[in-house]
């Protein structure tokens, strides 16, 4: 897979926002998937009880499912093979309803080593406007240099 036309080396200039992904609300079933899936199986992330004796107002998401989901955006949009880095970070939980957007912008492009490389800022963001988590990606775009 290619990055779309809009998403080629040309049209990829600093400040280039990125297309936005809404995703479906969070929900408990979502959480316990991943958990499953993953091997993360702490309570906190599907036990109600559990959750509320930490402290915290009920279950929240296992914080590496938005990130995942966040890895799949960039693959989606640039193709698996074009990833050179990724990484994340978490700022605060996500909630069971919770509608995250995944999105991003063009913070730095250049030449290197034969490849056209353009760095991006991710985030994915509540529907309150609260960051969850913050994404840093280098791609590279749009063929040899």
């Amino acid at each position: 897979m290619t990055a779309p036309a809009e998403l080629s080396w040309e049209a990829l200039a600093v400040t280039t926002p990125l297309p936005e992904f809404v995703d479906e609300p969070l929900t408990r079933t979502d959480f316990v998937r991943y958990q499953g899936a993953s091997g993360d199986l702490n309570p906190i992330h599907h036990d109600e009880q559990y959750a509320r004796a930490a402290g915290f107002p009920g279950v929240f998401t296992v914080g590496m499912l938005p990130a995942g989901i966040l890895g799949t955006y960039l693959a989606d949009l640039f193709g698996p093979e074009s990833i050179r880095r990724f990484r994340v970070q978490f700022r605060e939980q996500s909630w069971p309803g919770d509608v995250l957007t995944y999105r991003g912008v063009v913070v730095g492009r250049e030449e290197r080593d034969g490849e056209r490389l353009v760095t991006l800022e991710l985030e994915v963001v509540r529907q309150t406007g609260g960051v969850h988590a913050k994404g840093w990606a280098t791609v590279a775009c749009g063929g040899a240099a």
